[in-house]
């Protein structure tokens, strides 16, 4: 099969959605799939990402990543949105390439640079499916980017309900992977929406048995650390994540316990660095700022670490919830968007009262004060990951991607398989 994916974003940004297109784009390649995808270009950042170049072109077997004509979004440092002039270079390499279905990862994203709907004009003119794939409710964090009076805001709110409809009506398919998402989008107008288990992540790559002795001594000179409660953070550091609440909320936690007996650690970067420091400094001498970790190093960081906390209350599935899990440790999390769906209070985690300061140092405490409970919380977490391989994840959406492609244009059983080309990385070897 030949698939073109225009992605708002590709590595070298590390957050969810980058990274799973990445495992997405492996899974396809192993299977024997054909696969272009389009993506903001990343040069001009390179003193931020010195490595994007190890991103585009052929980066695996029948995988090359195309680099568009983009611009800075949303005024941050370190992203980058497709620009009006990426059209012609687009519509040219479907053109060329042909695909038999076009996926658009973030379409409203990619719409607000383009001034059109992406992929929509070419599938038409083709008569192939177009599929739109919601993964961030971007109507939900105006009030971080955007400090307007209330009106204001509520105007603009109505007018991004409008474009979410006007973009995903005019897929043949709004995918979405989060059943409480689904009914949020729903509920918005957008009426060809279909939820299935689309998120994934490398399990294999997570695991207690990364926990080894003097772990922050050997990897940030950091060997106090090695004998406090860790508490980790994960994440782009941007005001969406909650950070006004976690200011809050942590302080109200430290008048409980001694500030030398836990250590926050805080990995991940973006504007709010010097903020989120200079507010955690005053808590606790106990807070070590990370940066950028790189995803083969995040693992090793999540098991020698004890509690996963995160705040953010508009996360559409949380993957950094399930790396957690599949390290071994509970996590911690608002009982607000996608992360309700895999920790179950009291039994692999806690799950708190969004905005309340009391319930978050309350269940915290309980964490850090009972090492026991940790353990058996995060015993507990590994239990329920199966369902979120790769293998999984990305069989289900070449079934649907198949399924569309023979609605639009039927064709022979035998000549479109319903399961992958090839089922494993070792038979596309063979």
């Amino acid at each position: 099969m030949k698939i073109a994916i225009i992605a708002s974003g590709f590595l070298p940004v590390v957050d969810g959605v980058t990274v799973s297109g990445f495992h997405r784009l492996q899974k396809l390649s192993d299977w024997g799939h054909q696969v272009k995808l389009f993506c903001p270009d990343y040069s001009a950042l390179a003193s931020v990402y010195p490595n994007w170049q190890d991103y585009i072109g052929p980066i695996l077997p029948n995988v090359e990543v195309i680099p568009l004509p983009s611009s800075a979004f949303m005024g941050l440092d370190f992203e980058r949105n497709v620009n009006w002039q990426a059209r012609h270079h687009l519509q040219t390499a479907l053109e060329d390439f042909q695909p038999d279905i076009v996926h658009v990862d973030e379409p409203e994203r990619l719409s607000v640079g383009l001034w059109q709907i992406p992929g929509i004009k070419y599938a038409q003119r083709a008569n192939i499916p177009c599929v739109g794939f919601f993964r961030t409710n971007f109507i939900e964090y105006a009030e971080d980017y955007f400090n307007w009076p209330p009106r204001a805001l509520s105007a603009l709110k109505y007018c991004f309900t409008l474009l979410l409809r006007r973009v995903y009506n005019a897929y043949d398919t709004t995918l979405v992977t989060s059943p409480i998402t689904h009914q949020k989008i729903t509920d918005l107008g957008i009426t060809n929406t279909r939820y299935a288990s689309l998120v994934g992540f490398d399990a294999d790559h997570f695991s207690p048995e990364l926990k080894c002795p003097g772990y922050f001594a050997q990897t940030y000179g950091l060997p106090q650390v090695d004998r406090q409660v860790k508490l980790v953070f994960v994440g782009r550091l941007t005001p969406d994540k909650g950070w006004g609440f976690t200011f809050k909320a942590l302080q109200d936690f430290f008048n409980r316990v001694k500030p030398d007996r836990v250590a926050l650690l805080v990995a991940g970067d973006g504007p709010m660095h010097s903020e989120i420091e200079d507010a955690l400094q005053p808590l606790t001498n106990q807070v070590h700022m990370l940066g950028r970790v790189a995803p083969h190093q995040v693992p090793a960081l999540l098991a020698n670490s004890d509690i996963h906390v995160t705040t953010s209350e508009k996360e559409a599935r949380g993957l950094t919830v399930l790396e957690a899990f599949a390290s071994g440790i509970p996590v911690l999390a608002p009982r607000a968007g996608g992360v309700v769906e895999n920790i179950v209070d009291g039994w692999n985690g806690f799950l708190y009262t969004p905005q309340s300061v009391a319930d978050f140092a309350d269940k915290l405490q309980q964490l850090v004060t009972d090492s026991n409970l940790r353990r058996h919380m995060g015993e507990r977490a590994q239990s329920s990951l199966d369902q979120y391989s790769w293998d999984n994840t990305v069989h289900t959406l070449v079934t649907l991607w198949q399924e569309l492609i023979r609605k639009r244009q039927p064709v022979p059983q035998a000549t479109l398989p319903l399961k992958p080309l090839v089922n494993s990385t070792a038979d596309a070897q063979s």
